[in-house]
């Protein structure tokens, strides 16, 4: 690699032509393998509170970050068949990182940062490719300056002191001591570190890898019927309404989204418009995984196994706009239908439940939606014309009950025969049934949603 200037960097990395993904924690555990004495990869998030010197130190980090990840997928997307012509080798990102090494020394902007940050960078831009390439998502794009900016650290370099009953501080490296607010113990061993910005606010991650607790799961089962109405209707008869916090909000987001159209692209008035929509949104989103992280939390507590139903949620929200040839119908009411479904964070929901039921040794069961909503959990008799809207009046035994709830029992039923025998057994000896889906329902409950967090605390999890 020649001689390059803080300019130049740009055209010598372009010049080369021939020259991971983010570790998460398993939502599920293979049948028949014992789970005691395993550990759990858990991350914990905190409002972080840099000085002024260390926010614009942060920035231009994260703009680093931006640029070698660009770069490299400038490089992978126009040079990797005249680098597979004279190396007869694909090109990954162990070869791109050892350039980015070699750039560095010669670059000082660069240079400043944390090597492991910009590794990670390329560690992202690799798993983007494995995801396509598997089909899971599509062609990875370029990241935007606007947008949430993260630059990840390893934990060799980082530590933790505490300040007072609410603030602590964190070692990063070449920055120093930066406080957070405290809001939960950390614990386990430390994996990584990860700085976010967005919204003008920053937080910061600490993966940290836990040993599992040995202990015996709650000797309860509910079966739950996710809808839009309802959030939520438990085999157990209680339902709980969900904060449809994106529909409260779509009004004051709108106006600042037409405000935000209407000024200069480039100037200042446009650039605090765009932070004004940002914040909404990010307070859009708090509010409704806090309202979920309760849920979540309150039935892994109360349950040992939770049954849900298999929901493919972006075959649901799929647009019925259709095509030039084949215009789609009633689009305007499934685009409704599809806010609706993506509002109420079912997809986030099943996640939390997974891994909070794991770390208390609960399990996650998922079913085959199929007909749930149209059989009748007294007789069995399937019957597309026994629901009313909200009501499900059975035709062939005159059996009635809320149409959720129904459901629910159904789907607690079909869950039953998954349960592991290691909690079966538990639950036998104790004397408790998994599943008793013929006995008399409870009384309808009717739960409303907790209260979206105040500014202090949005964005809190369990």
């Amino acid at each position: 690699m020649s001689a390059l200037s803080d300019g130049g960097a740009v055209r010598a990395v372009r010049s080369l032509g021939p020259t991971s993904r983010r570790a998460v924690s398993s939502t599920s555990w293979p049948r028949g393998r014992s789970r005691m004495g395993a550990t759990i990869h858990r991350s914990f998030a905190y409002r972080l509170h840099p000085t002024a010197a260390q926010a614009e130190r942060l920035r231009q980090w994260i703009g680093a970050t931006r640029f070698v990840y660009n770069l490299c997928l400038e490089q992978r997307r126009d040079f990797w068949r005249q680098y597979r012509r004279q190396t007869g080798r694909h090109l990954t990102w162990a070869q791109q990182s050892q350039e980015v090494s070699e750039l560095r020394r010669q670059v000082d902007w660069l240079a400043d940062v944390p090597r492991d940050a910009l590794e990670r960078a390329l560690r992202d831009l690799d798993a983007a490719y494995r995801a396509f390439f598997a089909g899971r998502n599509g062609y990875p794009h370029p990241r935007v300056k606007d947008a949430r900016g993260v630059i990840q650290f390893i934990s060799r370099d980082l530590a933790v002191k505490r300040l007072n009953a609410r603030w602590s501080a964190i070692r990063l490296p070449k920055i120093g001591w930066v406080k957070f607010r405290d809001t939960r113990e950390l614990r386990g061993r430390w994996l990584s570190v990860a700085v976010s910005h967005y919204a003008g606010q920053w937080r910061v991650s600490l993966a940290h890898e836990i040993a599992r607790a040995v202990s015996t799961p709650v000797q309860s089962s509910v079966g739950i019927d996710r809808g839009v109405t309802v959030f939520a209707a438990l085999s157990t008869g209680e339902l709980i309404d969900g904060p449809n916090v994106g529909r409260k909000a779509a009004a004051s987001l709108a106006t600042a989204q037409r405000r935000l159209a209407r000024k200069k692209k480039g100037s200042n008035n446009r650039r605090k418009a765009r932070l004004r929509v940002a914040r909404l949104q990010a307070r859009v989103a708090a509010a409704r995984k806090d309202f979920l992280h309760k849920i979540s939390t309150g039935l892994a507590k109360s349950h040992g196994v939770v049954v849900l139903e298999d929901l493919k949620v972006r075959n649901m929200t799929a647009s019925a706009r259709g095509t030039v040839e084949t215009p789609g119908r009633n689009v305007r009411a499934k685009s409704g239908l599809n806010r609706a479904i993506l509002d109420q964070g079912w997809g986030m929901f099943r996640q939390m439940l997974a891994y909070k039921l794991e770390e208390r040794g609960g399990y996650l069961l998922t079913v085959n939606p199929k007909d749930t909503s149209r059989t009748c959990s007294a007789c069995g008799v399937v019957d597309a014309d026994s629901r009313d809207g909200t009501r499900f009046a059975c035709r062939a035994c005159g059996h009635d009950a809320h149409a959720d709830h129904n459901a629910a029992i159904n789907i607690l039923r079909r869950g039953t025969p998954l349960v592991p025998v290691e909690l079966a057994s538990a639950f036998n000896e104790a004397g408790t049934a998994i599943a008793d889906a013929d006995s008399p329902p409870r009384p309808l409950q009717k739960r409303t949603a907790p209260q979206p967090p105040s500014r202090d605390n949005a964005g809190g999890g369990g």
